[in-house]
């Protein structure tokens, strides 16, 4: 019993720590910076991170495509592109960091981040790369939309991306011999921001129903509040009908082809938001077609929503990986960098040629087509628009 005890003063003490850590996380929140506007910037700094993986293989086409597209802005200066190494699994292991201190200070640098997919560990203490860079930049709103025309579906997704189980999941407590026990964290302030950006999403896009999803009846303190503050900003927006539903038949409501075209806009906590964003873009054509961005105040940064495909790359079959996931998201940055037009000239491409004419098709294997003739077809339809 004396080693039991041992173990529970630690961990007493571990959870008081993480407590007053949060705490000082959420004063933090309430001092917000004001967000860029970068309609009025004179440069913009893009960096691009590979990753690991086939980060670095959908990432080398994607610049291509950005290439094409900013042709004009990279010449006379407005755009710059900086490409930051050293977020591969290999660096980070070596260093022992999710983000090397020196690839951090790179990233800080710029206004904007297109990071291709990293590896995450089981096991271990080394922390995700993109549960690190969220915390680091303050990336708290993951939106992922998804659409498949033909059956009326236009989903927005908005996930809280810097607290849940994703912000303490790597620093639970154990009893030796006995038991483990994991965190999750819900605040005041991190739930009302992006409450509020959906809400702001919904408004300015012409849309009139907004989805809260929770697990509350459960969670009753974590996700019973989310819900109740997402209520809260909902009263600023008379214009919007707002439901609640459990992540376990919301995610069945997504696959009844009856009801899931009704939906349009979703609020979700950290975890259940990673995992329905997935089931949501396997119904638009796969993981590989979807696109996702991490928005603040300050940075924002820009992924496939996939991972980095380690055995696809063990059988060889890294340049057959689909590309589409991060031209997606490159359209994301776009729009969130003010440049409007280049954002739907690369929709109407991408849909052009995942949608409509299909001449290029990739499986992911041999059988297919690889990356680079993929990305060739997007640039010569890019070409014609």
């Amino acid at each position: 019993m004396d080693e039991i005890n041992v173990s529970v003063d630690k961990a007493v003490e571990h959870f008081r720590n993480l407590l007053l850590e949060q705490i000082e996380r959420e004063n933090r929140m309430e001092k917000a910076d004001a967000p860029k506007d970068f309609a009025a910037m004179e440069q913009i700094t893009v960096g691009v991170c590979g990753g690991d993986g086939i980060g670095p293989i959908i990432t080398r086409e994607t610049m291509r495509v950005m290439d094409e597209l900013l042709k004009e802005e990279i010449e006379s200066g407005k755009i710059v592109i900086k490409n930051i190494e050293g977020l591969t699994i290999e660096n980070r292991e070596a260093k022992g960091k999710a983000v090397p201190d020196d690839v951090l200070a790179e990233i800080k640098t710029c206004d904007v981040l297109l990071k291709g997919p990293t590896t995450t560990l089981k096991g271990g203490t080394l922390e995700s790369a993109n549960v690190a860079l969220r915390r680091e930049l303050d990336l708290y709103a993951n939106v992922r939309p998804v659409s498949i025309p033909e059956e009326g579906i236009d989903w927005t997704f908005f996930r809280e991306n810097t607290e849940g189980e994703y912000a303490l999941g790597s620093r639970g407590i154990s009893i030796p011999g006995k038991l483990n026990m994991d965190f999750k964290v819900t605040t005041e302030s991190g739930t009302r921001r992006i409450a509020r950006t959906a809400f702001e999403f919904a408004k300015n896009n012409g849309k009139t129903n907004v989805a809260i999803v929770t697990k509350a009846n459960i969670l009753k303190k974590t996700d019973g509040r989310f819900s109740e503050i997402c209520h809260e900003v909902a009263k600023d927006y008379p214009g919007i009908t707002v439901d609640d539903y459990y992540i376990d038949i919301m995610t069945a409501n997504l696959v009844n082809p009856r009801i899931r075209n009704t939906f349009q806009v979703f609020i979700l906590p950290n975890l259940y938001g990673d995992i329905i964003t997935d089931e949501a873009a396997q119904l638009q054509g796969g993981v590989g077609t979807a696109g996702s961005s991490n928005t603040g105040d300050r940075y924002a940064m820009f992924e496939a929503i996939h991972g980095s495909a380690p055995r696809k790359m063990e059988r060889g079959e890294g340049e057959y990986a689909n590309p589409s996931s991060i031209i997606r998201a490159l359209e994301m940055l776009l729009r969130h960098i003010a440049l409007t037009d280049k954002a739907d000239k690369l929709k109407k491409a991408m849909d052009i040629c995942l949608e409509t004419e299909k001449k290029v098709v990739m499986t992911g294997h041999a059988d297919g087509a690889d990356a680079k003739t993929f990305t060739d077809y997007v640039i010569e339809t890019l070409k014609k628009i």
